[in-house]
């Protein structure tokens, strides 16, 4: 099958800038970095939103006059990669509430760099038409492109990647990968640590939401 790839949209917004700016900073306590999450999530995610298929609904009555209303079109899920993943579920759902949620356990070997899957309890049949992959980084792009690999291998056609920072070697990664994959983020900085983590970053996004530093 012939795949097209499709652009890295990466946000111009200067209010997602400033955001990321206090996400980066090691002064920030987990309360606050977990609210810069949820926001930086929502004005995102809503990016990612945006061309997303409408079918109308039935003829409705405004105050002022009848319309025929809307609706999205597609049944749609989020699939948090735990566990920083997490932190991005709540500004999704607040966008799309009718969302299901599956999660995927992944993490990523620290010797090898290797995503290693722990959790998959996904329904035997796929009965979602759009996925929304969410993690707040893409680092090496191992743990995205392994979850959606899984969700492709589950039967899912249109996903679309949502995080905050990638690396450069990690979007191109995952685009090689799946270059049919939507990818949204805020940022993306030029180089990794040995130790696979993002330069300059904002560290590990999952031990700064939990508090697990």
């Amino acid at each position: 099958m012939h795949r097209v790839a499709v652009a890295v949209t990466l946000s111009a917004d200067p209010l997602i800038a400033h955001k990321l700016s206090l996400l980066r900073d090691a002064r920030v306590k987990p309360k606050q970095f977990r609210e810069l999450v949820t926001e930086l999530g929502i004005l995102i995610g809503y990016q990612a939103t945006a061309n997303m298929d409408l079918i109308e609904t039935k003829q409705l009555e405004s105050p002022v006059a009848p319309l025929i209303g809307v609706k999205i079109k597609d049944t749609v899920a989020i699939f948090p990669i735990m566990r920083a993943g997490l932190g991005l579920v709540e500004p999704l759902l607040t966008l799309i509430p009718s969302a299901r949620v599956h999660h995927l356990g992944l993490y990523r070997e620290h010797s090898t760099l290797l995503p290693v899957e722990y959790y998959n309890k996904l329904p035997q049949e796929c009965s979602v038409d759009l996925g929304f992959v969410v993690d707040p980084m893409i680092a090496t792009g191992g743990t995205a492109v392994a979850a959606i690999n899984i969700l492709k291998e589950w039967g899912l056609k249109k996903i679309k990647f949502v995080g905050l920072i990638g690396s450069t070697l990690g979007v191109k990664v995952l685009r090689d990968a799946h270059p049919d994959v939507e990818i949204y983020v805020g940022v993306i900085d030029e180089q990794l640590t040995d130790e696979g983590y993002i330069i300059p970053g904002c560290g590990d996004a999952g031990d700064r939401i939990f508090k697990t530093l």
